[in-house]
């Protein structure tokens, strides 16, 4: 049986969302006794593949799932026996692998910023409250992970999002393109680049070209 110990003690490991991930996914996934497990970075969804970028995006929202709705409002972990009963659950989710959830929240700067979740399948135990404990252990130990990451990273980690095409917009807009120029510039539709723009803003967490311009020339100093 892996001991709560060794998981702190992988977490604090980690030199990478990535590693973060994998090292630990198969750990904590046999000490709740899960048939899954997930870690997600919000920031990260969009960067998914586009079917399963929507799939997460309505598992993960509050108006329909009152589990997310609960790690919303509370920063606290969840199972579905807490929010819901087992026939409203079914009617939610009739995945006979999603039987029983749990999920526990990561936090920066008191926003959500992530959702570690497990799920277990028809038959077996639903989750209980000292899993619910161990879990807020071990969502404290990856909010100070990410904390860590973020003062040593504070924007590598958010430009490291921009894909090759994006970095070329950005490079345009900083020239004072348009987006009917840049859309020439590159061969791409004018809506393109609009679509584009949106992502980076939610990447760079900008709201403006202005502002993304500033950013990413403070990055490049």
């Amino acid at each position: 049986m892996i001991a709560l110990q060794a998981l702190f003690h992988e977490i604090a490991q980690a030199k990478d969302e990535e590693a973060l991930r994998s090292h630990i996914r198969a750990e904590m996934s046999e000490y709740f006794s899960a048939t899954r497990c997930g870690l997600f970075f919000f920031a990260q969804i969009s960067l998914l593949d586009s079917k399963f970028q929507k799939a997460l995006q309505i598992a993960l929202s509050p108006q329909h799932n009152p589990v997310a709705r609960y790690l919303l409002e509370h920063h606290a972990p969840v199972h579905e026996g807490l929010v819901v009963e087992p026939k409203t659950w079914r009617l939610i989710c009739p995945r006979a692998d999603h039987w029983h959830v749990m999920a526990g929240p990561i936090v920066s700067n008191g926003q959500l910023v992530g959702v570690v979740g497990f799920t277990r399948q028809q038959g077996m135990p639903t989750f209980d409250s000292q899993n619910l404990t161990d879990l807020s252990a071990l969502c404290l130990h990856i909010s100070t992970w990410v904390a860590i990451a973020q003062s040593q990273h504070p924007l590598l980690s958010q430009t490291e999002r921009l894909t090759p095409r994006e970095k070329q917009i950005a490079n345009l807009v900083a020239q004072g393109q348009t987006n009917a120029e840049i859309s020439t510039e590159l061969w791409i539709t004018e809506n393109s680049v609009k679509q584009a723009l949106k992502r980076m803003f939610r990447k760079l967490e900008v709201s403006s070209r202005t502002h993304m311009v500033a950013k990413l020339s403070t990055i490049s100093k």
